[in-house]
C-alpha cells in the first residue's frame, strides 16, 4: 500500500541510490508530501510491457532445461532462469546465454525494454518484460574488440559516423527514408535502456572523457598514493590551472571494465530543476 502523507516517517521521503537518473532529486513538493510525490528525470521512460512467451521459447531452443524436467541432484550448480519472477528453468552456460540475449536486445530482435539481470553469486538470471518499470538510456561500451567497425574494447559504440548522420537529420523530415534518429541509435546497439535492477549489474562511467582517461590510465603503470598526491600539488602550483575547475577523483584502474556511459550528468534532473540557471552556485 502507498505510504500516507500523514505519517511523520523520514525514511520513505529520503532519496535512495537507485533513484539516480530515474527520479529528480530536487523537484518535490514542500510540506507533508515532501519526498513522497516524485517527478521523473529528463530521459526517464516507463515500460509498457511486452509478451514473455517468445523469450521463454527462445530459452528452450538455447538448451534451457525446463523446470519440470530439472533434476537438482544431477546438476546442482546450474543457473536458475526467472521470467517476470517465475522460475521457468535452468541453464548450464549462463555467461554465453546472457551475452546472446543482450546481443539480441541490442539488435532490437527482442524489445529494448526487456531487462536482463544476471546475479553471479546466487546463480540466477532474471528477465523482466512487465509494465511499469522505470528505465533510462545509456551509451553502450564495446565489451570486446569489434572487427566490423574497428572499435577497440572499452570504447563507446557511438562513433563519428553516427554523429554525422544525426547532424544530417536537421535538414530531413522524420518521415524521410534517410532519417537516422533516436530509433536507429537504439537498433544499432549504440544506446541501451536499463532499469534500476539491471543498473546494479552494470559499471557506468560518468562521461566519455572519463572513459578515455580510464583507458589511458589502464595502459600506464599503476600510480602510488604519493605520486598521485604530488601530481595534484604540481597542478595546483601551475599558474595556468583554473582553481574553479571541477576536481576529478583519482581514476580507479582496479575497475575491470566499464559496460555503459552516461549520456550527460545533467540528465539526472527533472524538467523544472534543469531549467534553473547556475544551480550549482548560491549567489
Amino acid at each position: 500500500t502507498p505510504i500516507g502523507r500523514d505519517g511523520k516517517l523520514a525514511k520513505p521521503r529520503q532519496l535512495h541510490n537507485t533513484h539516480w537518473g530515474l527520479v529528480c532529486p530536487a523537484e518535490t513538493p514542500e510540506g507533508q508530501a515532501c519526498g513522497l510525490v516524485k517527478n521523473l528525470s529528463l530521459m526517464c521512460y516507463v515500460s509498457v510491457g511486452t509478451p514473455a512467451d517468445p523469450i521463454r521459447d527462445f530459452m528452450v531452443q538455447r538448451n534451457m532445461e525446463v523446470l519440470e524436467e530439472y533434476d537438482p541432484a544431477s546438476n546442482p550448480y546450474a543457473t536458475k532462469i526467472f521470467i517476470n519472477g517465475t522460475w521457468v528453468g535452468v541453464h548450464q552456460d549462463p555467461k554465453h546465454l546472457v551475452g546472446l540475449v543482450q546481443d539480441l536486445r541490442r539488435k532490437s530482435i527482442i524489445s529494448h525494454e526487456v531487462s536482463l539481470v544476471r546475479d553471479i553469486r546466487d546463480r540466477e538470471f532474471k528477465i523482466f518484460s512487465d509494465a511499469g518499470r522505470v528505465m533510462r538510456p545509456l551509451y553502450v561500451v564495446e565489451p570486446e574488440d569489434n572487427p566490423e567497425t574497428g572499435a577497440e574494447r572499452g570504447t563507446l559504440v557511438l562513433n563519428k559516423d553516427h554523429i554525422r548522420r544525426l547532424e544530417a537529420d536537421q535538414n530531413l523530415n522524420p518521415a524521410d527514408e534517410d532519417y537516422f534518429g533516436w530509433d536507429s541509435l537504439q537498433h544499432g546497439g549504440v544506446i541501451e535502456y536499463l532499469d534500476a535492477e539491471e543498473e546494479e549489474t552494470a559499471m557506468i562511467c560518468m562521461s566519455p572523457e572519463d572513459l578515455d582517461e580510464y583507458r589511458e590510465a589502464k595502459k600506464r603503470p599503476k600510480q602510488t598514493e604519493e605520486e598521485h598526491h604530488q601530481e595534484k600539488l604540481d597542478r595546483l602550483n601551475d599558474a595556468n590551472t583554473d582553481l574553479n575547475a571541477r576536481v576529478k577523483p583519482k581514476i580507479n584502474t582496479d575497475i575491470h571494465q566499464y559496460t555503459h556511459c552516461e549520456i550527460h550528468p545533467s540528465m539526472l534532473l527533472g524538467i523544472c530543476a534543469s531549467i534553473i540557471p547556475f544551480p550549482d552556485h548560491n549567489q
